[in-house]
């Protein structure tokens, strides 16, 4: 499988993300909504914006190797976040950062942030769902 990350000229460069995300392939795999759950079902971070997104990176990358898939597969990731603001970005990328050095990987592909007034409780602050091709 091949996914190939482009910035086209005359879209913005973006160092976290990617602008386009070519895929081939023969199974598309949809990753629910992730939020800051253990495996128990008990928040991880709570209050703590940058763990929470780390947790929930870290569901993901067990959801995708249920799969048969890594991150490597991943084409989209959307983020949902509690009362968003631009302030909040610098929490958001140490999550990402975070769960990135523990999982060894370089998160780039294309990638969608959209701000919500709540998440299914209140102690969850994001949510992020992902897209993945495999062969």
């Amino acid at each position: 499988m091949s996914i190939t990350l482009r910035n086209p000229e005359g879209l913005p460069k973006i160092d976290v993300y990617r602008q386009v995300a070519i895929a081939s392939g023969s199974q598309l795999v949809f990753i629910a909504g992730q939020v800051a759950w253990d495996a128990d079902g008990v928040t991880v971070g709570d209050g703590d914006l940058a763990a929470q997104v780390e947790q929930c990176y870290l569901n993901i990358a067990i959801a995708l190797a249920e799969a048969d898939g890594s991150f490597a597969d991943v084409v989209k990731l959307t983020f949902y976040v509690v009362d968003w603001s631009p302030d909040k970005m610098p929490l958001l990328l140490e999550g990402v950062s975070r769960a990135a050095a523990k999982l060894g990987i370089t998160p780039v592909p294309p990638a969608t942030l959209i701000g919500v007034a709540a998440l299914d409780t209140p102690e969850h602050l994001v949510e992020i769902e992902a897209t993945a091709v495999l062969d």
